[in-house]
């Protein structure tokens, strides 16, 4: 399967998304390998039944570099918030100007990394999270292109750009480690390691779910 994955092409890629109407997981099983304890509660819940949560949404925007299908994630820029200097997708709040939270993940996304993606529909809807810290119900679309895109990431939003390989995604283990940094300082999550930085709560649930579907695919 890894091999496969390491000589994916766009084309090789995009075909995993056909029928994907087949594809069905269990939330509670998937996303609760990697969530908190004190997020585990929250898994018992229908998404729809946050109902005064604010909508957010996010991209898994995939892309070609040296003839490997990459994904970006960033590093938050500092701030006086929760989630500040966290690893996440690129993606933001619903604005009242944004048509639909489809579209609020690719104006967040091109925002954020100074690219010009266009609001063509999304391969893949993973299952929408709902983040109790910030009382956020961020809905995680997939969404590719076929050229590598020239970044620009917005320095007063991103502090570093990521650009995770799926053949690593792949072989990424599920492991503990205490948040040295943030208001979550001191705990011990359950998350994923690349490069050096941890990838915990929402985000490795998400991005866990995705490679659960990738891998479905092989």
């Amino acid at each position: 399967m890894i091999n496969f994955v390491l000589n994916m092409d766009y084309q090789k890629f995009s075909y995993c998304f056909s029928n994907v109407k087949d594809f069905k997981l269990s939330r509670k099983s998937i996303q609760g390998q990697l969530a908190t304890e004190q997020r585990k509660k929250y898994l018992n819940n229908d998404p729809a039944s946050y109902t005064n949560a604010r909508k957010a949404g996010v991209l898994l925007f995939c892309y070609p570099k040296n003839n490997i299908m990459h994904l970006s994630l960033i590093k938050r820029s500092e701030y006086k918030g929760v989630h500040s200097g966290q690893i996440c997708f690129p993606g933001g709040k619903q604005e009242e100007e944004d048509s639909s939270i489809w579209n609020t993940a690719v104006r967040e996304c091109n925002e954020e990394l100074g690219i010009s993606l266009p609001q063509h529909e999304p391969l893949l809807s993973l299952t929408p999270t709902y983040i109790p810290p910030s009382n956020f119900l961020v809905s995680p679309f997939v969404m590719a292109t076929a050229h590598y895109p020239n970044f620009k990431p917005n320095i007063r939003e991103v502090a570093q750009h990521l650009e995770l390989p799926l053949d690593q995604l792949m072989g990424l283990k599920i492991v503990e480690r205490v948040l040295a940094e943030g208001p979550a300082a001191g705990i011990k999550v359950p998350c994923f390691v690349f490069d050096k930085h941890i990838i915990w709560g929402a985000t490795a649930m998400i991005l866990f779910e995705f490679k659960i579907f990738l891998e479905s695919r092989f």
